[in-house]
């Protein structure tokens, strides 16, 4: 906390101390509306800052006001009634003005005043009788004005709460004894002076009764360089935070032989800064030599423009720095390199813990340099411009150096060698911390064979170039791994899981476009994958990652899906992983009707995302339908008709086999009778008698006297109908009972598929009802309601019109070719003996009766003779 107060305070007094002179000033443009302040934070605080205002627009200001900030305008004086109804005012800014003129009653309705800023006006006195009763002021800024003298006023004395002095301006000549005798019972934390750059006189003893923290000097004594000695001498034997002294030598280099810091020794101080001035290897030495042995701890030499003397001569004897000894050394914006060794060596950073070099831009770093850094731990090199070839030299030897080395800051170079960086370091045997940021690695060509040491656990490469091939080359021993805003597009799994010892990761900032989702990582505690342009990620990704509980993973493309969804979910529910930047940087990108959508917001279906209610769903649909569609199969019988369609396709098939061997012709007869085998007898005795008995005879098929023997049944029916001309179906109750009638009725149906169902011949001899028909005879059915039939009638005189009927559909007999016969011309021979076939069924045929086994009538069954020729 203490050392954090010494920054502030010494960041004060160089904003203090390095502001211009009021003539080189100039009030900021602003395109705000002239003479309008802003009244903001309840009435409490108003800004005018670069208004171009010209007077103190007093009548805006409401009475509550506390914070004012009237810098950067145009007023040239204060007065009486400009904040004489504020009461309740505690910070006033008056900075960068032309102010002249204060009133004396200026501030006397202003008691509750801390803070006043005149900073940087044209006051040519020190306006005490107007700042007498601000006796609550902590912070006084008047510095940079026109005054001619530092000399307080006695009223001074009264200001027992100030913390902050900054006074003087570029027309003090010099300081008197008694310029600050009012502030000798007054413990400051800052103090500030400002002289002319040309200093006239200092009278010893004008800074003894200064009581403060920090100390700042802005004065050059190129003039009267033995005023130093003096200064130095009135603050001996105090303590301080800071002592900063600006532009100490101004014009010149010093060349005199009189050491200027010999009072040093009996300084203080936590830190003392040279900001700006002309530093030579002369005067740096003397401030050297008298920093060894003052109870000093931190040295800044910032801005400082070094130049080694023409009659510099190295005389070979060694250093006469070698026992410098400093927590911190701080050399930033130095004009010229050769400080580091300005007296030809680098000695005086042997013992140096923490050394810092930023801006100074060497080209070079020789082999003895890191020799003599043996007591520095903590090393920054940042922002020199620094190439491969200038922080690492082949000829070098690394083995021993650097022995303390912990923290190792490269940033904000031009390296792009991983390779030269892991030969530089691996001898570095106590470094723990690598900063590599800012540069250009990350090439896989200069990215191979790294060596590394074996102690780095903090490695930071954020702001490079990074290409996926390149990962490999990084030590695999880090505990810290940054390698945000390095381009990479994606991972290099090989190199995380070598990385067993890996805890902290960030990623942000780049292009990656997919997570892996066996990313194993067991130590990985803490991830940071925001900025890039994945857009799936899942539970999977993260599942071999056990040690996980910080992830950082906003502005990236999602894709709102379940996957998302349910890695949401269980992330929030199981609160083993904290998601740092949940929710509003977390939203949808894609599918377009949910972009820009909070995924906090997103919530699909169950149905949508739960895959066991999916699958039970899917299961009971599929059983739904199986069971609908073997009702289906029941009611309408599908599994005759499907059985009957493969019959017909085999049978068709070896129709198709032997019409390919030949067997090719026209039909064979008139018509086909299908009948039961209860309905035999009126076929036999009524039916072919009446057809084939006759001038001009029809040629009919029955299955009793015609089918082939030895063929399959299913054969010679689809053979016979398929040989003729028509097919008379012969309908009763038995008729629908029997099977083979079925499948009869079934073949005819799928012969007349495709042509015309008038070569089917629909005879009713018993009377049947439609709808009682079994769902099977569907096509029956149909045929039965939209077809006319033929009705056999009961009385004797009516059949003859049937017979006329039943002619007049067959048509007339027309030659039918002869080469299929039926069974009454087919004969066995044996030896020449003619054989008469029995009216029995070879084994083939004698299977075709009805499936419902009816009683053979053998006394009312007449045999059709078989001749034998």
């Amino acid at each position: 906390m203490m050392m954090m107060k010494l920054i502030i305070f010494s960041s004060l007094l160089l904003e203090t101390l390095t502001m211009s002179t009021p003539s080189s000033s100039s009030p900021p443009t602003t395109s705000s509306e002239e003479g309008l302040c802003h009244i903001y934070n309840s009435g409490r605080s108003a800004d005018c800052l670069g208004k171009q205002l010209d007077r103190v627009p007093w009548k805006q200001f409401p009475s509550t006001l506390e914070d004012i900030d009237l810098s950067y305008n145009r007023l040239q004086a204060v007065h009486a009634d400009d904040f004489l109804s504020l009461p309740q005012l505690r910070i006033l800014n008056l900075r960068y003005n032309n102010i002249s003129h204060i009133d004396n009653d200026a501030f006397k309705n202003n008691t509750l005043l801390e803070q006043l800023d005149i900073f940087n006006n044209s006051l040519q006195e020190i306006p005490a009788t107007s700042l007498t009763p601000l006796l609550s002021l902590k912070q006084l800024y008047m510095s940079n004005n026109l005054y001619k003298h530092a000399t307080l006023a006695a009223s001074f004395s009264e200001f027992v709460k100030l913390q902050v002095l900054s006074m003087g301006g570029p027309l003090v000549m010099g300081l008197k004894k008694d310029d600050f005798l009012p502030l000798k019972n007054i413990r400051l934390q800052g103090f500030a002076i400002k002289c002319s750059s040309n200093l006239s006189y200092y009278e010893p003893g004008s800074l003894a009764v200064i009581q403060t923290k920090q100390m700042g000097f802005d004065m050059a004594i190129d003039q009267r360089p033995n005023a130093l000695p003096d200064m130095l001498r009135d603050l001996a034997n105090k303590t301080f935070g800071v002592i900063q002294f600006r532009n100490l030598f101004e014009f010149t280099y010093y060349m005199g032989k009189n050491d200027l810091f010999q009072s040093l020794k009996d300084i203080t101080a936590s830190q003392i800064i040279f900001h700006r001035g002309k530093f030579n290897e002369n005067l740096l030495r003397m401030a050297l030599m008298n920093l060894q042995v003052a109870p000093m701890k931190r040295l800044r030499l910032q801005y400082i423009d070094f130049a080694r003397s023409p009659t510099f001569v190295d005389s070979g004897a060694g250093s006469s720095i070698t026992d410098l000894v400093l927590d911190k050394l701080d050399l930033w914006y130095i004009s010229n390199p050769d400080i580091l060794r300005f007296d030809w060596r680098f000695t005086w950073f042997n013992k140096i813990k923490e050394l810092s070099i930023q801006y100074v831009y060497f080209n070079s770093a020789p082999c003895d340099s890191w020799v003599e850094m043996a007591g520095v731990k903590f090393l920054d090199v940042s922002n020199n411009r620094l190439k491969n070839d200038f922080i690492f030299n082949q000829r070098c030897n690394y083995k021993g150096t650097m022995p303390n080395l912990y923290s190792f800051n490269l940033s904000s170079n031009e390296l792009t060698s991983l390779k030269d960086l892991s030969l530089l370091t691996k001898e570095f045997q106590q470094m723990q911390v690598l900063d590599l940021s800012n540069n250009r690695l990350g090439s896989a060509e200069d990215s191979r064979d790294c060596v590394w040491q074996h102690n780095i656990t903090r490695l930071i490469a954020r702001h490079n170039y990074f290409e996926s091939e390149a990962l490999g080359c990084l030590p695999t021993t880090v505990h810290y791994l940054d390698l945000s805003y390095c381009d990479l597009d994606k991972l290099h799994m090989t190199y995380f899981e070598k990385a067993t010892s890996l805890k902290e990761l960030l990623l942000s900032g780049n292009k990656i476009k997919f997570i892996p989702s066996k990313w194993k990582s067991p130590s990985l505690q803490s991830l940071a994958l925001d900025g890039n342009s994945f857009g799936l990620i899942s539970k999977a990704s993260f599942q071999d990652m056990p040690q996980l509980s910080l992830l950082r993973a906003g502005n990236n493309p999602y894709h709102c899906t379940c996957e998302l969804y349910a890695f949401i979910q269980d992330t929030m529910l199981k609160r083993k992983v904290n998601v740092t930047d949940w929710s509003w940087n977390y939203k949808c990108y894609h599918p377009e009707a949910f972009l820009n959508t909070f995924i906090s917001t997103y919530f699909p279906s169950q149905v949508a995302c739960d895959i066991r209610l999916v699958i039970i769903i899917c299961v009971a649909t599929t059983t739904a339908v199986i069971l609908i569609l073997m009702l289906i199969c029941y009611i309408f019988d599908l599994p005759w008709y499907t059985k009957a369609t493969y019959q017909i396709i085999r049978a068709k098939y070896r129709a198709h086999k032997e019409r390919a061997a030949g067997e090719t012709g026209t039909f064979t007869y008139h018509a086909f009778i299908s009948y039961s085998h209860s309905d035999a007898d009126w076929v036999r005795l009524e039916l072919l008698p009446c057809l084939e008995n006759n001038r001009s005879p029809y040629r009919l098929c029955i299955h009793e006297r015609d089918f082939m023997p030895g063929k399959w049944i299913i054969d010679n029916i689809i053979e016979n109908i398929e040989s003729s001309r028509k097919v008379i179906f012969v309908l009763s109750r038995n008729f629908v009972n029997s099977e083979w009638c079925n499948y009869e009725l079934y073949f005819a149906q799928q012969r007349a598929m495709g042509k015309t169902f008038s070569d089917i011949i629909l005879v009713v001899k018993e009377a049947i009802d439609p709808s009682s028909l079994p769902s099977k005879y569907c096509k029956l059915k149909k045929m039965l309601s939209t077809k006319t039939y033929l009705e056999w009638p009961e009385q004797v005189n009516q059949q003859v019109f049937f017979w006329e009927q039943l002619k007049s559909v067959l048509g007339k007999p027309t030659m039918i070719r002869g080469g299929a016969q039926s069974v009454k011309s087919r004969t066995s021979s044996v030896g020449g003996v003619s054989v008469v076939m029995e009216d029995v069924y070879p084994a083939a045929v004698k299977p075709y009766t009805d499936e419902e086994a009816e009683p053979k009538k053998e006394s009312n069954q007449r045999q059709i003779p078989v001749v034998a020729l």
